[in-house]
């Protein structure tokens, strides 16, 4: 599976209908809709300050939209209990843009906190899955250091790590390349390829980077004055005649 390859598939394991969410005056979505289609990754593009990241919130509830539905795993969002919602979000990974690692944890016990409420798990069992998932990432020389001991390109691929153990169905990731160099950069977008081909997982990404874009992305949706005003592959929107859209690939 390739970055331009269009995957039609849709019964996918996210559809977002009419959404909608201001603050106050601010009108930041109005009127969202998608499909994420199973073993699909769509990469959202727009301005700073277009909603991006408010629409991934949206998606797991940490906001809660104005108007509109959020179907996950074929259940509406706003029809869970607490209990419910929570169980649903252990089915989604969310990689921050600092990567949310605690820095007074070793790289071996921050994998390790993800599963402390797998009690089925023995000690053995978990120290192989904190091993495997280092070593997806190349991390598993670093295993006993701290993250103030990793570089920047280290610590996001560790938080990648982590939230890869507990085998996500959907990836959400906010800005994953924001503050690293350009060779950096291109490993952690083709380690997001990876994690897509080797899981299936199904995946929504927030960049400024284009060349993680290409890299990564089945389909791109441009998101402007709260709307999606075009989506298409890399090569599609890139060649795009309207001015605003092709300032992206410029």
């Amino acid at each position: 599976m390739g970055a331009t390859e269009k995957i039609t598939t849709l019964n996918g394991s996210l559809e977002i209908k009419h959404l909608k969410k201001s603050f106050n005056e601010n009108v930041v979505l109005d009127d969202i809709s998608l499909k994420l289609a199973k073993g699909e990754n769509i990469v959202i593009l727009g301005k700073s300050g277009s909603g991006k990241s408010v629409l991934i919130k949206c998606i797991v509830k940490l906001i809660t939209a104005d108007e509109g539905e959020i179907i996950l795993f074929d259940k509406n969002i706003s029809d869970l209990s607490s209990d419910e919602l929570n169980t649903m979000r252990k089915k989604i990974g969310f990689l921050f843009q600092s990567g949310a690692l605690y820095d007074s944890m070793s790289v071996r016990e921050n994998l390790e906190f993800p599963l402390r409420n797998k009690k089925d798990l023995s000690q053995e069992e978990i120290n192989t899955l904190v091993e495997e998932s280092l070593a997806d990432v190349g991390l598993l020389d670093v295993i006993d250091k701290m993250p103030s001991e990793l570089s920047g390109g280290m610590r996001k691929r560790l938080g990648l790590a982590r939230t890869m153990i507990l085998k996500p169905e959907i990836m959400l990731y906010d800005e994953p390349t924001t503050g690293l160099d350009p060779i950096t950069s291109k490993e952690i977008s083709k380690l997001i390829l990876e994690v897509q081909k080797k899981n299936n997982t199904s995946s929504i990404i927030i960049t400024h980077d284009m060349e993680c874009a290409k890299i990564t992305s089945n389909r791109i949706m441009v998101l402007k004055d709260g709307l999606f005003a075009t989506e298409g592959t890399y090569k599609e929107l890139e060649k795009s005649e309207d001015e605003w859209v092709r300032s992206f690939f410029e």
